[in-house]
Formats: C-alpha cells, structure tokens, sequence
C-alpha cells in the first residue's frame, strides 16, 4: 500500500487503543493495588483481593474491546485487510471516545466534587484518543 493511503491518525489511535488494552490487562495481573492506582475505585478493589472473578471479567472485556477498536482503527489506516462495517463502526468508536471525553463537562457542572485527577486525566485521554479517530474516519471517507 502507498504511504498516502496510510492513515496516520487511525494508526495513533489504533496504538493509542492497543495500549490501554494492554494497559486493562496489566491491571487485572496487578490485582486490587492497579484497580485503585487506575481509579477503577475501593469497589472492584476490593473485590479482586477477595477472589472475586467479576473484576478480572469486566476488565477483559473492556481490554477486548479496546483491542477491536485498535483492529477497526488498523483496518481503516490501511495496515490490515478491510473489516466489515469499517466506517460505521469507526463513527460509533470516535462518538464512544468523544463523549467519555466530554462527559467531564456536565460532570464538573453538575456534580463538581466527583472530579480528580483521575477523571480529568481520562477524559482529555478519551478526548484524544477520539480526535484520532474521528479525522482519520473522515479522512477515509472521502478516499475509499
């Protein structure tokens, strides 16, 4: 494939996705101590240091998911075969990611006292990481 129909925004928020899969599953080996650096909060903490499996299971599933959304952003730069559904489901991952990103505004509005560093943090990342794919999507979308 040329350079030019690579996408580079897709292939940063591919990695970017990629990494906070990664990122999922280095929490669920780190156990309770991760759950809290991570803001997962005291809940699933505590319930992964109890033996709980329902952590572990709803971590794995956003790590999968995250990877997915890595392998649509992938597809769509070019760097792999063309997936089904690729430009909607782009559009739905760049809307997920903006509006986790933007859920801070009504957050710092509406209940101010719920915000950190965590929340700010994960936000501007979300807002990032849906940047990346909402340009890159409508670069594709005049190309293809």
């Amino acid at each position: 494939m040329s350079m030019e129909k690579i996408n580079k925004l897709l292939i940063v928020g591919g990695l970017l996705s990629l990494i906070a899969a990664l990122l999922h599953i280095a929490i669920i080996i780190g156990g309770g101590d991760m759950y809290r650096t991570f803001g997962a909060g005291e809940a699933l903490a505590a319930m992964d240091e109890a033996g709980s499996l329902y952590p572990a299971l709803l971590t794995s599933g956003i790590a999968f998911i995250l990877f997915m959304w890595a392998l649509y952003a992938f597809s769509g730069a070019g760097l792999i075969r063309r997936l089904p559904l690729l430009k909607p489901a782009l559009v739905v991952i760049s809307v997920i990611y903006l509006i986790r990103g933007f859920a801070l505004i009504p957050i710092w509005l509406v209940h101010p006292e719920l915000l950190n560093n965590f929340v700010i943090l994960s936000s501007m990342v979300c807002l990032g990481y849906g940047f990346c794919y909402a340009l890159g999507t409508k670069q594709i979308w005049r190309i293809r």
